[in-house]
């Protein structure tokens, strides 16, 4: 009888495919991250080689331990991330890891923190800028034993011009944050921790738009919760707000922000005199510059107002919150009086998502801006607490 040879012929194929592959030099092998001695960084350490080394979003480039500091080890990372515009760009940050013991059986939770307001210089980064206001937020985060991971955004503190407000831009480096967080071997975390991202004002914004980006964006993470407070969604109806207000200059970066996302918008084109002075002095400027430009005006600084041009609003509405639905529960709040981001538009995005079919919380607090942080940093970790225990999201919808 005839042997039938085509399993054997199949199995040879097969095995010399296997082969060629192992004696093949891999095209697209991922260096192990660059690990920098322990100590204070320097300039340095915020270049990232070029080109980027092969990888994908939240891959570790470089790391380096910094000093401990209250029990807490601490890491300054360089990591993949993306643009605004979808570009791979390397994104500087910190990952806080505390000594508070953890259940073996259970991975740590990590709290990706979006940053609010430092500025547009690269000086003012949150992983250089001291002191760090946020730490009130950030202490009991750690006393309960999370990690905190904290991205510096888009060009603040690496080379180009910090996108400033650009939601789509932030959203995607907060959620690569927790992402090279789990990817740092020195950590002990596990990419099966959950996560929660969470942010007032400027990081209200960044960490609405990882709830809005994570679903398509990280699908494999295991998002729990969202806090964000001062939330800038609508920037159409943020500018109206602070044009001539004590607040323009925050105004004053959100144009630089979007310039530097968007190269199209041409800012200085739009600019008189005065205005590009200003553009030309202002492009180191950290948040305490911002009330030197108290209530100027768009018309002060420019021959046309840029915010009229059809360009500058596509790309507007293109970073207005509430075009796609969270899918894990949502902590949004603000302060009554708030002077320079406006409730109304706030309260329109809690209205899209309840719409959207999402779990909303909502809490207003008596205050202005600033006060807000602080009076509403309590409920925002006890909301991120439940979350992380598995209880039931209140729905304000």
């Amino acid at each position: 009888m005839q042997r039938n040879l085509r399993p054997l012929r199949a199995w040879r194929v097969l095995i010399a495919a296997v082969a060629l592959l192992l004696s093949a030099p891999s095209a697209t092998a991922i260096a192990a991250p660059e690990q920098r001695p322990p100590g204070k960084p320097d300039d340095t350490f915020y270049t990232p080689p070029n080109p980027l080394p092969e990888g994908v979003s939240g891959d570790v480039i470089r790391w380096q331990e910094l000093p401990r500091q209250f029990n807490v080890r601490t890491y300054l990372v360089l990591y993949r991330s993306e643009s605004a515009t979808g570009e791979p760009i390397a994104v500087s940050g910190r990952i806080l890891v505390p000594d508070v013991p953890q259940n073996p059986d259970e991975p740590r939770p990590i709290v990706s923190l979006a940053s609010g307001t430092r500025g547009v210089g690269d000086s003012c980064a949150p992983s250089k800028f001291q002191p760090d206001y946020e730490r009130p937020l950030v202490e009991p985060m750690l006393q309960r034993g999370w990690a905190v991971a904290i991205t510096d955004y888009e060009g603040l503190g690496t080379p180009g011009g910090h996108t400033y407000v650009v939601g789509r831009s932030e959203g995607r480096t907060v959620i690569d944050a927790a992402r090279a967080a789990t990817r740092l071997p020195a950590t002990g975390l596990s990419s099966d921790s959950p996560v929660a991202f969470s942010g007032y004002s400027q990081g209200g914004g960044g960490a609405a738009w990882a709830g809005e980006l994570a679903p398509e964006y990280a699908p494999e993470m295991n998002v729990v919760g969202v806090t964000g407070g001062g939330v800038p969604a609508d920037l159409q109806a943020v500018s109206r707000q602070l044009d001539g207000n004590v607040g323009f200059g925050f105004l004053l970066m959100s144009a630089f922000g979007l310039d530097s996302a968007y190269p199209e918008l041409d800012l200085q084109s739009f600019l008189n005199d005065k205005g590009r002075e200003t553009y030309e002095s202002e492009q180191g400027a950290c948040v305490d510059a911002v009330f030197g430009h108290a209530f100027q005006r768009i018309s002060d600084f420019t021959t046309s107002n840029p915010l009229a041009d059809p360009r500058w609003q596509a790309r507007l509405e293109q970073n207005k919150l509430g075009s796609a639905r969270p899918q894990a529960p949502v902590y949004l709040f603000h302060g009554n009086a708030d002077e320079l981001i406006p409730l109304d538009q706030a309260a329109d995005l809690r209205d899209q998502y309840c719409r959207a079919g999402s779990e909303v919380s909502w809490k207003t607090f008596p205050g202005e801006h600033v006060s807000t942080m602080i009076t509403a940093a309590g409920s925002v970790v006890d909301y991120l607490a439940d979350r992380f225990e598995g209880e039931p999201a209140p729905n304000a919808c």
